[in-house]
């Protein structure tokens, strides 16, 4: 059975992600290092975490790992210091995932998150059960860093223009749901000389008042504290924040497809460059890269896929359109706090981000999710009748059929029990029509397999 899903290994705290299988999942890596290195260990603010990342700590100590307790601390900011001082790195969170999930994600000593092959092996070492558990007097030491959020954040302030942005004096309101990006997003924007407000900026694993996605209905707050205040952006990022979404000075929620295209417009403009996005990500990202005259190459959903992609072909941007932006001369990896550094920069240039919205092709996209079972059934039964629309369709993650006006996605999260639609047109009726029958081809062939397992012989 596969433990890896698009991003780590993710369930209900205490029920699926337990104690247990995070001792052994420390202990394959370990096993997977030869019980030699260093390894940071850090957890967002969900009430299990600490558990969890104790029990983490545990485990790679018995294989004679070194450990390295970094605390609470965003992904991108544990990747970033892994990359500089340590060999391998373990961040226990579920990102965006609801309040009761939980994860563990594992680190490369190049700073970016392990490879699908690098996870296959740490799942070859777990199903065998046979972990490399050293004596006792060659286990390994342990020590705490309390500094690694402020070297996050001094190494950010370096990767951008910040004289320009200090010169603008920003006011920007920050909603970081209570999260992770509540310990850097606020000091961060001080460093850079914004009048800060903050919203959700107390650290509480409970989240309070929203889930750690940062949808645009959950941001109600943030909007209507950027009009109040008359505040030139706001800013909201996920739970471990290596997301990162935006309010304009309208406060109108900017879309998530717009930021991503918006952002590799500016990017290769500077450095002409190939880009990467995963095939969930809007035709505006098509428009950009042949405006600019540059390569534009499509993976499966997930940061891990987006990275690889963007080191073999040494892209100059890359993300999803979900506000996972990666910037490579900054690191490899979704980086919340290094994208709303670059929105900044960006608006340094004296427009403003209503402005800039405009500045990319205009598309509908609806999206939806749908809960589901048997994932691997019901996706054979809708290639098989996508394959007879005679349309063109990639098969790459999930089904999606391109149209002469429009697409639509369908394809199993990686995270959670649940089908994701996503439909993208040329006008709304269209984008609706299209998500609608993305929506009716899952639940024909939710129907189908339930029925064939009925009449399946017993």
């Amino acid at each position: 059975m596969a433990l890896f899903g698009t991003n780590g290994v993710r369930g209900i705290a205490n029920e699926y992600i337990t104690p247990e299988l995070a001792v052994n999942l420390a202990r394959c890596l370990g096993t997977y290092m030869g019980s030699k290195g260093t390894v940071a260990i850090g957890c967002d603010t969900r009430i299990s975490g600490q558990m969890l990342k104790s029990a983490a700590i545990a485990g790679a100590l018995s294989t004679g790992l070194s450990v390295i307790d970094v605390g609470i601390v965003p992904t991108p900011s544990i990747l970033y210091y892994v990359r500089d001082f340590a060999d391998a790195g373990i961040i226990v969170t579920a990102s965006h995932n609801p309040r009761q999930y939980n994860g563990i994600k594992f680190i490369a000593g190049d700073g970016s998150e392990f490879s699908r092959d690098a996870e296959k092996d740490i799942e070859k070492i777990y199903h065998s059960g046979e972990y490399s558990i050293v004596s006792w007097e060659k286990t390994g030491s342990f020590r705490i860093d309390s500094g690694v959020n402020e070297y996050y954040i001094r190494n950010i302030i370096k990767s951008v223009n910040a004289e320009a942005i200090r010169n603008c004096k920003f006011k920007v309101v920050a909603d970081t749901g209570c999260g992770a990006g509540s310990l850097t997003l606020p000091f961060l924007l001080r460093e850079l000389g914004c009048q800060v407000l903050t919203l959700e900026a107390q650290l509480d694993g409970t989240f309070p008042w929203r889930n750690p996605e940062p949808l645009p209905e959950a941001l109600t707050e943030l909007t209507n504290l950027v009009k109040m205040t008359g505040a030139d952006l706001g800013v909201a990022q996920d739970g471990d924040a290596d997301r990162v979404v935006f309010v304009d000075e309208n406060g109108q929620f900017v879309n998530d497809d717009v930021l991503l295209a918006m952002i590799a417009k500016y990017m290769v403009k500077h450095e002409k460059g190939p880009l990467v996005t995963p095939v969930s990500s809007s035709q505006r990202m098509v428009d950009v890269a042949e405006e600019e005259g540059v390569e534009l190459y499509w993976t499966a959903v997930g940061s891990i896929n987006v990275v690889r992609k963007m080191m073999e072909v040494n892209a100059v941007f890359g993300g999803e359109g979900n506000g996972g932006l990666i910037f490579p001369k900054h690191q490899y990896c979704r980086d919340g706090a290094m994208g709303c550094a670059k929105v900044l920069e960006i608006l340094a240039g004296g427009k403003k981000l209503s402005d800039l919205e405009k500045s990319v092709p205009h598309y509908f996209n609806e999206k939806t999710k749908v809960p589901a079972k048997n994932a691997h059934a019901i996706m054979e039964i809708v290639k098989n009748e996508a394959s007879g629309l005679g349309h063109k369709m990639d098969t790459s993650d999930g089904v999606k059929i391109w149209y002469k006006d429009g697409w639509v996605l369908m394809r199993p999260s990686g995270t959670e029990p649940i089908f994701r639609i996503f439909a993208e047109a040329k006008n709304q009726e269209r984008a609706e029509e299209l998500l609608q029958e993305g929506l009716d081809m899952i639940i024909r062939a939710e129907k189908s397999s339930r029925l064939a397992n009925k009449l399946s012989p017993s």
